[in-house]
C-alpha cells in the first residue's frame, strides 16, 4: 500500500526556517510500533499520524511521535498538520477539531488572499503549574550560572497546557545565547512530572533581531542524545499561559509575539494569545506561518 506524506516548515513563513514536520496522511492499518519507526525514520522531532475520527463530529484523529516514544499533544504538530489537511481540502475550513490523547484541539486555519498560510490551536487544557525547580539545577540544566536565571515573576517551574516544560526566565540575551544542554544536570532533573524538557526564554530583545516580544530556546532529548527544538509549540503556549496569569494587568487578551530557533539557524515566530478571566486563563492559543516542503510516497515491507 502506498502512503502519502507531506513535510512542512511550521512557524515560519520561509523555507528551512521554523520547526520541520513529517505528516502521514494514510496512517490507517499501521500499528504504534511501526507509527514509531517511521518516526524514527524521518528523523524529525516530531511526524503526526493522521486517523479518521472517532466522532465523526471530528475531522481527525491525529497521534503524534517524536523519535522517541508518541505524545499527547503537542504545538508545531497541530499547525503543520492543519495547514496540510487545509491546504489540500477543495474549499479550506475555517477550523479543524482534532482528536488527541490529551483531548480535542480546535485550530483555526489562517488565510491570505484565500490561501491558507498557516494554522492557530487552542491548547486543549488550562494551565497547571507543577512542580518548582531548585535555580541552582534548572540554571545548571543549560550549562548557566544561578546568576543568569530571573525569578522576579516565577521561579523556574513545570507548566503545562497539554504537554509539560521546565519553564525558565534567563536575565539576558547574552546567557540565552550562551546556553548549552547539559547531560548530567538533565539526568539529575528528569524526569520530573512527566516533563523531560527545559524550554528558557528572555525579554532582552535586541532590536536588530527579528520583531517580537521575547527570545526562547528549547532543550530535549533526541534520538542521539539532548538537542534544541527550533519552535516548540506546545511550550510556548503554556508559557504564555503562566506569563498571562503572572501580569497584575486587567482581564481581556494578552498577546505575545516570541521568537525561537535563531540560534541555530531555523528562525521562528510564535504568536501566541491568551484570555484572561478573573486573573486566570480561560484559553490559550498559538499560531504562525507554514510552508510547503516535500510531497512524497512509501511502502511498509509486507504491505501491498
Amino acid at each position: 500500500m502506498q502512503r502519502r506524506y507531506v513535510t512542512v516548515d511550521v512557524f515560519t513563513d520561509r523555507a528551512f526556517g521554523g520547526n520541520p514536520l513529517a505528516v502521514v496522511l494514510d496512517a490507517g492499518g499501521l500499528s504504534t510500533a511501526q507509527m514509531q519507526a517511521i518516526a524514527l525514520e524521518f528523523n524529525y522531532s516530531e511526524t503526526t499520524f493522521v486517523l479518521p475520527p472517532r466522532d465523526s463530529a471530528h475531522d481527525a484523529h491525529v497521534r503524534i511521535f517524536t523519535v522517541r516514544s508518541e505524545i499527547p499533544f503537542a504545538g508545531h504538530p497541530n499547525v503543520g498538520t492543519a495547514y496540510v489537511l487545509a491546504s489540500r481540502a477543495a474549499e479550506p475550513p475555517p477550523r479543524l477539531t482534532f482528536e488527541e490523547g490529551a483531548g480535542l484541539v480546535p485550530v483555526e486555519i489562517l488565510t491570505d488572499g484565500g490561501k491558507v498560510v498557516g494554522a492557530e490551536l487552542t491548547a486543549p487544557r488550562l494551565l497547571r503549574r507543577l512542580t518548582q525547580i531548585p535555580v541552582e539545577q534548572a540554571a545548571a540544566c543549560i550549562s548557566l550560572e544561578a546568576s543568569d536565571i530571573r525569578c522576579n515573576r516565577h521561579p523556574p517551574h513545570i507548566v503545562s497546557v497539554g504537554l509539560p516544560f521546565l519553564a525558565v526566565e534567563v536575565a539576558s540575551r547574552e546567557a540565552l545565547r550562551r546556553a548549552k544542554p547539559n547531560a548530567e544536570a538533565f539526568a539529575r532533573t528528569f524526569p520530573v512530572d512527566d516533563s523531560d524538557a527545559v524550554y528558557f526564554y528572555t525579554r532582552e530583545v535586541p532590536g536588530t533581531e527579528q520583531p517580537c516580544d521575547l527570545q526562547a530556546r528549547m532543550f530535549h532529548p533526541g534520538s542521539s542524545g539532548l538537542t534544541e527544538d527550533p519552535a516548540t509549540g506546545s511550550a510556548t503556549v503554556a508559557a504564555a499561559a503562566l506569563l498571562a496569569e503572572l501580569d497584575a494587568g486587567s482581564d481581556g487578551e494578552v498577546k505575545l509575539r516570541i521568537g525561537q530557533g535563531v540560534d541555530m539557524g531555523r528562525p521562528s515566530l510564535l504568536l501566541t494569545r491568551v484570555r484572561k478571566e478573573n486573573g486566570k486563563a480561560v484559553s490559550a492559543h498559538v499560531g504562525g506561518g507554514c510552508v510547503l516542503m516535500m510531497e512524497g510516497t512509501f511502502r511498509l515491507h509486507g504491505e501491498g
